[in-house]
């Protein structure tokens, strides 16, 4: 069976399962309190030319969400998000849950405009609404789609004008930044977002997202904010054996790249067959429409998600991976060739 269904089925990358082997009888202090997490912070503090930058680090894409933006913000205060945004439509209402409105704006394309969130900021114009506060956005987006620096300078420029925070999810944060054209550097988000976080999950560790604090009003008593939601890992040293390793080497970039390597041979295939694309993702998801028919048959031999069915016929999303190869991509290939 084929298997493009996600980016983090597969176990680790050589670099973490060797770091963890080799540090695995070192005996540390629990809690990220220990020496693995504080290298892995100072690297990701040089990495973004951040020097006093908060670096933390969680299991997991909706908890660190959930964590950051409960922590952030005041019980009257709102997210504004596209609507496909992560935290919109996978998260179990998580945010909400906090008590947080999220106020979803259209977005086809998965991107937010500055003219969306003046609009969206000037609707909610006194106490009788939820205010504003934290713009909630993800590259690559949740439809594969990329923000480019000018957008998030943008972003960022717009945010700061109307006094919002500007937080970016990072799950795919490396496949953003290496996509064909890529113009955004770890500095670049350090720079431009109050939060951001670097994901370990989608990009070969075992688990880990890296959150990374460069606004100082956000420092104060946030691993109150992790321990209350559950979000301190006892054995915390594995986030930061993991990170370090991947980073340092230059491991990480080099996994996305390869994931986006991996999905372009995909796309141009598909292309070549004739098979049209729901969206124009440059990124490792793709979103090529099948027939009924089709997607039938395909399911037989290969995992993949089904996004939506509607009059244009079944758009599928695969993913590739650091681990999928060129084989696997052909081998899709000529199954969709017969079909």
């Amino acid at each position: 069976m084929l298997y493009f269904r996600n980016d983090y089925s597969q176990g680790a990358c050589r670099e973490v399962l060797d770091a963890l082997t080799e540090t695995n009888l070192i005996p540390t202090a629990g809690y990220g309190t220990d020496q693995f997490c504080a290298a892995a912070a100072e690297t990701i503090r040089g990495l973004c030319e951040a020097p006093s930058a908060q670096v933390h680090f969680l299991v997991g894409g909706t908890q660190v969400n959930k964590t950051a933006i409960g922590a952030f913000l005041r019980p009257y205060e709102a997210v504004i998000a596209a609507a496909t945004g992560h935290i919109c439509v996978h998260e179990t209402g998580a945010i909400e849950q906090n008590g947080h409105k999220i106020l979803a704006l259209p977005s086809p394309d998965g991107k937010l405009r500055p003219q969306q969130i003046r609009a969206a900021a000037e609707r909610h114009c006194d106490e009788h609404m939820v205010l504003p506060r934290l713009v909630y956005v993800s590259n690559t987006t949740e439809v594969g789609t990329v923000y480019s620096l000018p957008e998030l300078t943008a972003l960022s420029a717009c945010c700061r004008e109307l006094g919002l925070l500007l937080y970016c999810d990072g799950a795919r944060l490396g496949s953003a930044m290496t996509v064909e054209g890529a113009d955004t550097s770890f500095a670049d988000y350090a720079r431009l977002c109050d939060a951001f976080t670097i994901g370990g999950t989608k990009n070969g560790l075992l688990f880990g997202e890296a959150l990374v604090l460069t606004n100082p009003a956000l420092f104060p008593h946030f691993r109150h904010a992790m321990k209350q939601q559950g979000a301190i890992l006892a054995k915390g040293r594995l986030l930061g054996v993991q990170f370090d390793a991947v980073l340092r080497s230059g491991a990480y970039l080099r996994l996305a790249r390869h994931a986006n390597t991996m999905a372009e041979r995909l796309r141009r295939g598909l292309l070549d067959l004739g098979y049209r694309m729901a969206v124009d993702s440059p990124s490792n998801q793709l979103f090529p429409l099948l027939t009924p028919a089709q997607e039938e048959r395909l399911r037989e031999v290969c995992a993949y998600e089904i996004q939506s069915r509607d009059e244009r016929g079944v758009c599928v999303r695969f993913v590739t991976s650091w681990a999928t190869t060129e084989e696997d991509v052909d081998e899709l290939l000529n199954n969709l060739k017969e079909m």
